[in-house]
């Protein structure tokens, strides 16, 4: 779970529409590398010239197609972070909308994991959707918290019509998350019905009662020097508001929504470091009860339970390829 936190971007990608960008692209330059070129400058000035419009949030560009969004939150009481992959048409097309694919990053991380882990960028090239990857805080866990911010309201309302207003984004809308972000894509689509046409979960927290998972979930809270009983309160005082937030016991949400499940089974078979190792084979338990009680709901699953593994990129980078056909096929794209 751990990682560095990269600190935030200080250049500001919003050029003023005064500004001169160049017309045309380097002699010499080959034709797919022109057509990037133009793409490049036409999403700066497109994003130049709505800086200034009044809307709640400042854009910083990251990269040909990457920028950073800030987000006024009153749910967060803050403005909060999300990082949106844009189709590489998107200046191109002004009148067209697209999905969006919702991407949450785990505990003691943060927004940026997904393009620093793994290579989502590339991988969209040429795919007419959006990704979106929102703030979940120091705990990764996108919940309303007993005692604090409402990170569920952030995502599933604020940021959403954020990116219908300002970055055309239809109502199609698929998630995916790992860690603590897994838990997050399966408790909002539960706890949501028709939120999202997909949700997947690699290594998630599925089960938040499962024995061990509570004092798991302390232990993630009180690293960022949180008190624990500020999430959910206590599990057992405080029974009903943990059976809210968990994904098992609102597994009835997720009738007809395509799901995708992996885990390992850490410790036996794992890849030498065991501290990843233990966390993966806490959570086994977990996920098989979550995928126990779909099955007696008659909810369709696709579960991936592969022998050894650890909590990590890793793992998850490959799971996330594997899922991609479903994710793809409920954001309306080809594989």
């Amino acid at each position: 779970m751990p990682h560095h936190r990269p600190a935030t971007p200080q250049h500001p990608s919003g050029i003023s529409p005064r500004a001169t960008l160049p017309q045309h692209p380097p002699a010499g330059m080959s034709r797919r590398a022109a057509t990037r070129f133009a793409a490049a400058t036409g999403l700066a000035v497109l994003f130049g010239a709505t800086a200034g419009v009044g809307r709640a949030r400042a854009a910083t560009q990251v990269s040909a197609r990457t920028f950073d969004v800030s987000v006024s939150s009153p749910a967060l009481g803050r403005s909060a972070p999300v990082r949106l992959i844009l189709p590489s048409d998107f200046a191109a097309q002004p009148g067209r909308t697209y999905p969006v694919l919702y991407l949450l990053h785990g505990a003691h991380d943060d927004y940026t994991s997904w393009t620093r882990e793994t290579d989502i960028e590339a991988f969209t090239e040429g795919r007419d959707l959006i990704v979106a990857m929102p703030d979940a805080g120091p705990t990764g866990i996108p919940s309303v918290w007993r005692e604090g911010p409402d990170y569920e309201t952030f995502q599933l309302l604020e940021v959403p019509a954020l990116l219908a207003r300002d970055y055309r984004a239809s109502s199609v809308r698929a998630v995916a998350g790992v860690s603590t972000g897994g838990y997050g894509a399966m408790a909002h689509a539960a706890r949501h019905p028709g939120a999202f046409t997909a949700a997947a979960s690699y290594s998630g927290i599925l089960d938040t009662t499962a024995p061990g998972v509570p004092s798991l979930v302390d232990a993630i809270v009180a690293r960022e020097s949180l008190a624990p009983r500020t999430l959910w309160g206590n599990p057992l005082l405080d029974g009903l508001t943990w059976r809210a937030f968990n994904p098992r016991a609102q597994a009835g949400g997720l009738r007809g929504t395509p799901l995708y499940v992996s885990n390992g089974s850490g410790v036996a078979g794992g890849s030498g470091d065991w501290l990843p190792e233990a966390l993966e084979s806490l959570l086994w338990p977990s996920a098989h009860s979550f995928t126990g009680v779909l099955a007696l709901l008659g909810i369709p699953v696709t579960a991936h339970f592969y022998p050894g593994g650890g909590h990590s990129w890793a793992y998850w980078k490959g799971e996330f390829t594997t899922s991609w056909p479903m994710l793809a096929a409920a954001l309306g794209l080809p594989e």
